[in-house]
C-alpha cells in the first residue's frame, strides 16, 4: 500500500469517527479528553473548566454583562450606539433590541462586518451576569435556581445544547470570532459535567 493511499484511508477514518471518540473539535475539548481522569470530582472540575472556554468567550460574555449596557466586539467594549437593558432585557421603550437586530445576521452593504441577529435578541438576565465573575462564581451561579431563572440541571443542559441564541455564538456573522467548538460539543460537556457531579473549581 502506498503512503498516499494510507494517508487517504487514515484521513477518511478520522472524518468518519464519531464525535464522542474525538478529543477536540474546533478548539474545544470533548468529554472523551477527560476520560483518563480517574477521580470523578477532579474530572467534573476539569470538564467545567473546559466549558469556561465558551462561557468566558466574548460572544457569550458580551450578552452577560455585569451592568445594564451590553458589550460588543472581541475587546468587549460598550455597545454603540448606546443602549440599555430595559425592564425586560429587550432594551428601553423606543429603542428595543429588535430595532436594529433582526431574525438573522445581516452583512453590511458597504465595508466589512455585519449586524448580528436572532429571534429573540436580548440581554441575558442580570442575575446571570458573568463579567467580572471568577470560574467558581460562574459555576455556582448557573446551578442556583434563584439566579438561573429556575432552571433544573436538565433544563440547563437543554439550554446549552439546544437554545438558538446560545447557538448563535458559533454562527455570529461576518466580522466576529465564533466560539470554539460546536454547540453539540458544548452540550456534551454540560451533560458530562452534570453526570460527574457538577463540581465547581475552587476560588
Amino acid at each position: 500500500m502506498t503512503a498516499t493511499r494510507l494517508t487517504t484511508i487514515l484521513a477518511a477514518t478520522l472524518l468518519a469517527a464519531p464525535l464522542a471518540a474525538q478529543e477536540e473539535v474546533n478548539g474545544l475539548k470533548t468529554p472523551a479528553a477527560f476520560e483518563s481522569i480517574s477521580d470523578e470530582t477532579e474530572r467534573s472540575v476539569a470538564i467545567f473548566e473546559e466549558m469556561l472556554v465558551v462561557f468566558q468567550h466574548p460572544r457569550c460574555m458580551n450578552c452577560h454583562p455585569a451592568g445594564d449596557t451590553p458589550l460588543q466586539g472581541d475587546d468587549m467594549q460598550p455597545h454603540q450606539p448606546p443602549v440599555v437593558r430595559g425592564a425586560s432585557d429587550f432594551g428601553a421603550p423606543g429603542m428595543r433590541c429588535n430595532t436594529c437586530h433582526g431574525a438573522e445576521n445581516v452583512a453590511y452593504t458597504t465595508g466589512e462586518g455585519s449586524i448580528p441577529g436572532h429571534e429573540p435578541w436580548q440581554l441575558a438576565p442580570i442575575e446571570t451576569a458573568w463579567v467580572g465573575k471568577s470560574p467558581a462564581e460562574i459555576c455556582a451561579q448557573i446551578q442556583d435556581e434563584e439566579r438561573n431563572r429556575g432552571k433544573t440541571m436538565a433544563e440547563l443542559h437543554e439550554h446549552n445544547a439546544e437554545d438558538g441564541l446560545v447557538g448563535w455564538g458559533w454562527h455570529p456573522g461576518e466580522g466576529r470570532t465564533p466560539v470554539p467548538g460546536t454547540q453539540e460539543v458544548f452540550g456534551q460537556l454540560t451533560q458530562a459535567w452534570i453526570d460527574t457531579g457538577a463540581a465547581c473549581p475552587q476560588g
